[in-house]
């Protein structure tokens, strides 16, 4: 029994020691994760507060003007890209970075390194994967470090370095429809008959109005394995978008009639466009036909 109360003392010390471990920090830690087009970048980081000293500044107690910052504390910022990027006019491969910057009053010099655990005691410029120079902003007076993302597209995002009255935003680009065409073909050579794969393909070519031929051909074969109403409202589009609007019609039409006999959510949000589509076709159909009767009489 004695030893019991023994060992059940030690886990009870164990256990408030754990618990102790963890105290407030004066920069804590924080993450962010922006989607751009297919790509996700990440930011890990910690934030400081500015605590009535001044930053940004000759001989500043932090981050003076003309040294290798951090650009955080505690740890190296570290900005992770799933795909290949552009950081300012400067192409960097996938993978994770330490992220330093050099503050001046009229362009910072921002750099991605490789070396992610040196700190700046352990940087060396011969690391750099990309050094860009940026012309900082001035605004609304920020008491804590914050790394955040702006003006997102579906192929660039600003990163925003901001502290005290000062803003840095880095463009970041990726090659969003060359990254989306090379996962999309890999996913159809991977599974050539799974009809979502390629409906998804076709979908994207005919949102993106890009090789329609291509898109067409992806839907056919998508019918061919299994018709719904989707692949036929594809093709509809896909064949009007071609000129070929009485043929686009019958398959516009069919989408309703596959549609209506098994409705799902996705059909009762788009059978209003579709039904507004089938009018057009129906208008535009005559005057095809007499332009092309008018073609054959002068022959």
């Amino acid at each position: 029994m004695k030893k019991y109360l023994l060992s059940f003392s030690f886990a009870i010390i164990v256990a408030a020691a754990s618990v102790a471990q963890r105290t407030p920090q004066p920069s804590p830690g924080s993450s962010i994760i922006q989607t751009v087009g297919i790509s996700d970048f990440t930011v890990k980081y910690s934030r400081p507060g500015i605590k009535g000293r001044s930053v940004f500044g000759e001989n500043t107690p932090i981050a003076p003007v003309g040294q290798l910052w951090r650009t955080g504390a505690n740890q190296s910022t570290i900005l992770e890209s799933s795909t290949d990027f552009t950081f300012g006019d400067k192409t960097v491969p996938a993978g994770k970075y330490a992220l330093f910057s050099i503050p001046n009053k009229t362009k910072w010099v921002v750099i991605l390194n490789k070396n992610l655990t040196g700190g700046t005691e352990g940087y060396k410029d011969s690391d750099d994967a990309a050094r860009v120079e940026i012309t900082p902003l001035f605004g609304e007076f920020k008491e804590t470090f914050e790394v955040n993302f702006s003006n997102v597209s579906d192929s660039t995002t600003l990163l925003n370095i901001e502290w005290g009255s000062v803003t840095v935003p880095v463009k970041l680009s990726v090659a969003t429809h060359a990254l989306t065409i090379a996962s999309l073909d890999k996913a159809v050579q991977d599974k050539p008959e799974d009809v979502q794969t390629l409906q998804s393909a076709a979908g994207y070519l005919l949102l993106k109005n890009q090789d329609l031929p291509k898109a067409l051909a992806l839907t056919d074969k998508a019918i061919g394995l299994q018709e719904n109403w989707s692949n036929q409202w594809i093709k509809a589009q896909i064949l009007n978008k071609l000129g070929k609007t009485a043929e686009a019609l019958p398959a516009a039409q069919k989408a309703i009639t596959l549609g209506t006999a098994a409705p799902d959510g996705a059909f009762n949000f788009y059978k209003t466009q579709i039904a507004k589509s089938i009018t057009e076709m129906q208008a535009k159909i005559p005057a095809i036909d007499v332009k092309a009767k008018g073609k054959k009489k002068k022959k």
